[in-house]
């Protein structure tokens, strides 16, 4: 952030550590918080783990969570371009997406569609609503589009550039209205395996991560307060904070900031 690096003794850095680790709301375990850290200038040499030990800060880990996909035998089947490789050499060339439920004290459900970029792992849609069909699907692909500027920003003349748009192979994927649109738009559909949690793990991850940070720590009143603290949590502090090991260490949006400066052509 351009400071002077900041000599820290052992004090000082539990009291930066207790600092870093709530402004993350306890999800940052130590080598992210050190990172933290180190954006705001501290010189910090020692690892975190004996400071956060100290002061018995754990960061929550991720558990895996239980999916969504129902399969329509009939639909249109889909190759897998993705083959496991989640890695994406600029943005828009892979996408992921998946769905996931999100329960409320008053018995009413939530769901959640959700693309992301392989590229920095950044959320560009997240569509929400009372059902779990190709209608909410297609909020969140058109979401991620405007996200990117527009269709005109990831339209590619030549089939095999597309941007890949990679999920399970459940029904609201293989939808009519849904295939259409990405047809519409330009996007290349990809799909893994029946009963492969793995062929998306990339999605799988994103899910289990929200799982064990947000909707295991709070039990919401109605979809409202439900949602409430689901786009919170993505755009605010997922997209913008949370450091990504894929990302290099950053936050999606920072390391697509940084790799825009350095590689203009990928941008």
């Amino acid at each position: 952030m351009g400071c002077t690096p900041t000599p820290i003794g052992a004090r000082a850095l539990d009291t930066a550590v207790a600092a870093a680790f709530t402004a993350a709301k306890g999800l940052h375990g130590s080598p992210r918080l050190i990172a933290d850290l180190r954006d705001l200038g501290w010189e910090v040499s020692e690892d975190g783990g004996p400071s956060m030990r100290r002061q018995g800060l754990v960061a929550r880990q991720i558990k895996r969570r239980n999916g969504l996909t129902k399969q329509d035998k009939t639909a249109p089947k889909f190759p897998d371009l993705v083959q496991r490789d989640f890695s994406a050499a600029a943005p828009d060339r892979k996408w992921v997406g998946d769905m996931t439920e999100i329960p409320t004290e008053c018995g009413q459900k939530l769901y959640l569609a959700t693309v992301l970029d392989l590229y920095s792992r950044r959320l560009l849609g997240a569509a929400m609503g009372l059902h779990p069909d190709a209608d909410l699907a297609c909020a969140a692909i058109k979401m991620a589009v405007a996200a990117r500027g527009g269709r005109q920003v990831i339209w590619r003349d030549e089939q095999s550039e597309r941007v890949i748009f990679h999920t399970d192979r459940g029904s609201t994927y293989t939808a009519h209205a849904f295939t259409t649109l990405c047809r519409q738009l330009g996007i290349r559909q990809s799909m893994g395996r029946v009963g492969s949690c793995f062929d998306n793990a990339a999605a799988e991850a994103f899910f289990s991560s929200l799982e064990w940070e947000v909707l295991s720590r709070n039990r919401f009143r109605d979809t409202i307060h439900a949602q409430a603290a689901v786009i919170d949590w993505c755009y605010t502090f997922y997209n913008h904070q949370r450091r990504h090991s894929a990302a290099d260490g950053l936050s999606p949006v920072n390391y697509e900031i940084r790799e825009s400066k350095t590689k203009p052509e990928a941008a």
